[in-house]
């Protein structure tokens, strides 16, 4: 099965809570740039008590510690610490997606990031909140935006990580004819559309770039949420 493919079957079975399936998907081994996602399957069949996942995670965690990109060593303290073999990180769990969270943090900053439900995990987007306050989905109780033990604000980071992300595929592309028409193309107004339009050459290349983005966007909305003091729960 292409990589690809791979990684959004475990995307498709980490939303399911599918545990055996998930061991079964990576028991030799997991998809290229994955790891937060295999990570986050583990944990949940971990904490289900699956008794094959435990070598697994241990593996996982080590990868995780050894790549360190943003969202790594949490992901791994989570995981050693479910497994016995770490402490217990000081953070409040929440059951948030990740995607939605890093879709807000790294958005168009024209609008101004959103707000997580702290009761129910649910990411609010700006224009989801202004939407809702014009229906009267949320009224003046609920829409009290200091109120902490409500709502988490989430501010847009802009695209600073987004460009660095483009920088660092472009610089790890084999094939060097592509990787210097990529890099050319990180210069001036618009590259996050000439980049896509270059990779779109390589339909391989496009979805190596798609499954790195996510996979780095994934770990920094976790590293976001840490620094927040919150740990993401399945």
């Amino acid at each position: 099965m292409p990589e690809q493919d791979r990684r959004a079957q475990l995307r498709l079975l980490l939303a399911e809570g599918d545990t055996e399936r998930i061991l079964d998907e990576l028991a030799d081994d997991w998809p290229a740039d994955a790891l937060q996602l295999a990570g986050d399957g583990l944990l949940r069949a971990v904490i289900g008590g699956a008794s094959r996942a435990s070598d697994l995670a241990h593996r996982c965690a080590t990868e995780l510690r050894s790549r360190d990109w943003d969202g790594d060593a949490e992901l791994a303290d989570l995981l050693e610490a479910k497994l016995g073999t770490g402490p217990v990180p000081l953070l409040r769990p929440i059951a948030v997606d990740l995607e939605e969270l890093a879709m807000v943090l790294e958005g168009d900053p024209v609008h101004s990031g959103g707000r997580i439900d702290l009761r129910t995990g649910e990411v609010w987007p700006a224009a989801a909140i202004e939407y809702a306050q014009d229906t009267g989905e949320l009224d003046a109780d609920d829409d009290d935006e200091e109120d902490d033990d409500r709502w988490l604000s989430v501010p847009c980071q802009g695209s600073r990580d987004g460009y660095r992300d483009m920088e660092l595929f472009a610089a790890r592309i084999g094939d060097a004819g592509l990787g210097g028409r990529l890099e050319r193309a990180l210069t001036g107004r618009g590259v996050f559309r000439r980049f896509r339009d270059v990779l779109a050459e390589s339909p391989r290349h496009l979805q190596e770039w798609y499954a790195f983005r996510d996979e780095r966007q994934r770990g920094r909305a976790r590293n976001w949420l840490a620094s927040e003091g919150y740990r993401p729960i399945p």
